[in-house]
């Protein structure tokens, strides 16, 4: 095990399956007390089993983003066993098709919950302690579909565009304050929220990317990681791009 975040203590949303799971793996890995929030109580017991089998720190919330108060809970929840609070990863994301004419009142208003309401929600609930401790950092996870358009997504790229300027605006009101705020946009990567495709739909995905490869969530823990630790001491309002080179080409 590393120490990279040694003597972090983070709460990451979603983090039990997925980009959360592996971001909540890695920094338990390097050194952190992790808190995962989630709905999915099963396999977020079963994220927290593997991180103390291998000699880490976790614990498990049951954490709906659309809802302030879950937050304050979750939050309050970490100090009372962790001690503190000096990150939080914004990652709980969801993700369905429809277009202008094709999208529901209904669709719009559960992706935007979850998907930037829920940022908001997790950045509000945590700044108290994250001012508290200080040195503190907050990653939220966007998408690439935050930066570039596609014809069949107009809430996702809603939500995941305003997730970009809300780190920007929270970097600037926590320049000062020992809060860093940074902001990571993952291409394809091969998660639940990808769901079931075709040999020809996967071919079509990797045409796509420059580099020929579909990421794995690791790849996207391993720059969350870069930004949560401080090594990126340096770094806030920031923008990481991990999709193949996909966006160098936009």
């Amino acid at each position: 095990m590393g120490q990279r975040l040694a003597g972090k203590v983070a709460l990451i949303s979603g983090g039990a399956s997925g980009l959360g799971e592996a971001q909540a793996i890695l920094y338990a890995q390097e050194g952190a007390c992790v808190m995962i929030g989630d709905l999915q109580e099963e396999l977020g017991a079963s994220v927290v089993e593997k991180i103390i089998a291998a000699g880490g720190q976790a614990a498990f919330t049951r954490l709906d983003v659309t809802d302030l108060a879950s937050w304050h809970a979750a939050v309050s929840l970490t100090v009372a066993t962790f001690g503190k609070l000096t990150n939080l990863v914004n990652n709980a994301g969801i993700f369905h098709p429809g277009g202008v004419q094709t999208e529901t009142t209904a669709g719009w208003d559960r992706m935007v919950a979850i998907n930037q309401t829920g940022v908001f929600y997790g950045m509000k609930a945590a700044a108290p302690e994250l001012l508290k401790a200080g040195n503190a950092a907050i990653v939220n996870i966007s998408s690439l579909y935050g930066l570039i358009g596609s014809p069949d997504a107009i809430s996702y790229h809603a939500s995941k565009a305003a997730v970009r300027v809300m780190g920007k605006g929270a970097a600037l009101e926590f320049a000062k304050q020992g809060i860093r705020v940074n902001t990571i946009f993952p291409g394809q990567i091969r998660t639940p929220i990808l769901g079931d495709i075709t040999p020809e739909q996967d071919a079509a995905i990797k045409a796509s990317i420059p580099m020929g490869l579909v990421g794995d969530p690791m790849d996207i823990a391993n720059g969350s990681l870069f930004l949560a630790s401080d090594e990126a001491r340096y770094i806030t309002g920031a923008e990481l791009w991990i999709d193949g080179g996909w966006y160098a080409g936009c």
